[in-house]
């Protein structure tokens, strides 16, 4: 594994290293609720407005930022999302109730551009054949913040006021832009438009959907994705009301979470090492239909058993598909796509995010018996498709690296 880990450049490790700050001082959505509905006086209705203003700003952040970055530069853009998600969250304690439905959703607008940039960075920074080993590093870093952050908050909320949450995120993210301004090499900050990307006979270089339409194995896991992510998510919306209905309280529900972050922290870059000379789809598609057992084993009903085995399940899954797919949309994109085809995958996670909780909740409250079954197809579907891409006669980049100018990454 130690071999393995060398193709990583030391940039990304100071990255990836700084990113377990962010993510344990990520508190805004964590608390946001309970923010707005307490201190802030707002009824459950407004609070879920502003939330779901902020969750559009993020899919809309992740969705644009790629095409940011092709266009003037990924760490250009990068510092811009972390200053600006950063100020608005460290100053949201005094911005006006009237207020809260602009600013927080520029502010998750800021933290949505930077994802796609951020994967971008890494794309460009480890060689082809390594980043698997990158995204893993970054989630390994991220993943193990996330465990500590909820329970830190909680502290700081207690010692001190919901507020300061707010503050000390929006600090996180102003360290990580001072940290990223500082460690990732400007080369050159210059601005060039998208129509510079030439191919080695001058002529333009094809645009995204061109490039997609090449590449279909992507088009199939930017779909899988989507539905993954929206399967995966119901463990943190609709899996805890199950739970409960089943009389396993929240005390069970946060053992299994941790059980699901301690697994990632341990076995994530382990697995990814071992399987990183494996094709990336079958791996994608594996985890995907493991996603799928995970939520089958539901279907015998809300056991301790049954929920621990189906945390396991989902946690494999999960390590399985991850940081593979990220890294196969990167070796499959352009140089001077990079960006937008990042953006892409960033969106199709994202949305997948924030449709879970309403499309679960609508189903499970129409017909529990219903729910489980269907996220159990729909991930063994979406992994199915992902193992029989290879078959649409998939692509890989026409152009070697040295034939097309890209755009600037400053």
């Amino acid at each position: 594994m130690k071999q393995a880990m060398k193709d990583i450049p030391r940039v990304v490790w100071l990255l990836a290293a700084s990113m377990f700050i962010v993510a344990a001082l990520s508190f805004a959505m964590v608390y946001l609720f309970v923010y707005l509905t307490g201190p802030r006086g707002l009824s459950t209705a407004h609070a879920g407005i502003i939330a779901g203003l902020g969750g559009v700003g993020m899919i809309a952040g992740n969705f644009t930022g790629g095409w940011f970055g092709d266009r003037f530069g990924h760490r250009r853009i990068l510092i811009i999302g972390m200053l600006t998600g950063g100020l608005g969250l460290a100053v949201l304690p005094a911005v006006p109730t009237a207020a809260l439905a602009v600013v927080f959703p520029v502010c998750q607008y800021g933290t949505g551009i930077t994802r796609a940039s951020n994967s971008a960075l890494i794309a460009f920074s480890v060689p082809e054949g390594a980043r698997r080993q990158g995204f893993a590093l970054m989630r390994f870093f991220a993943n193990a913040g996330v465990t500590i952050g909820p329970p830190l908050g909680a502290l700081i909320a207690a010692q001190f006021s919901y507020g300061w949450l707010f503050v000390a995120d929006g600090a996180g993210m102003l360290f990580f832009a001072a940290w990223a301004a500082l460690i990732l090499p400007s080369n050159g900050n210059k601005r060039q438009k998208p129509a510079a990307a030439l191919t080695a006979d001058g002529t333009r270089a094809p645009g995204l959907w061109a490039e997609l339409r090449a590449r279909p194995g992507v088009l199939v896991v930017l779909g899988a994705i989507l539905v993954a992510d929206t399967v995966y998510r119901q463990q943190y919306s609709t899996l805890p009301v199950f739970l409960a209905d089943h009389g396993l309280g929240t005390g069970f529900y946060g053992a299994l979470i941790a059980i699901n972050g301690g697994l990632v922290i341990c076995l994530e870059l382990p697995i990814t090492v071992a399987l990183r000379k494996r094709a990336p789809l079958p791996v994608i598609g594996a985890g995907l239909v493991l996603l799928g057992a995970g939520f089958a084993t539901l279907i015998a009903g809300g056991h301790v058993l049954t929920a621990i085995v189906m945390m396991s399940l989902l946690t494999l899954g999960d390590i399985l598909y991850k940081s593979p797919s990220t890294a196969y949309v990167a070796d499959n994109a352009p140089d001077h796509l990079q960006g937008r085809f990042q953006s892409l995958y960033a969106g199709a996670s994202v949305s997948g995010f924030v449709l879970a909780a309403p499309l679960g909740g609508a189903l499970y409250g129409a017909a529990p018996g219903a729910l489980w079954p269907l996220c159990a197809l729909l991930a063994v579907v979406a992994g199915v498709a992902v193992l029989a891409a290879p078959r649409l006669g998939l692509r890989q980049p026409a152009a070697e690296p040295d034939s097309v100018t890209a755009v600037a990454q400053g």
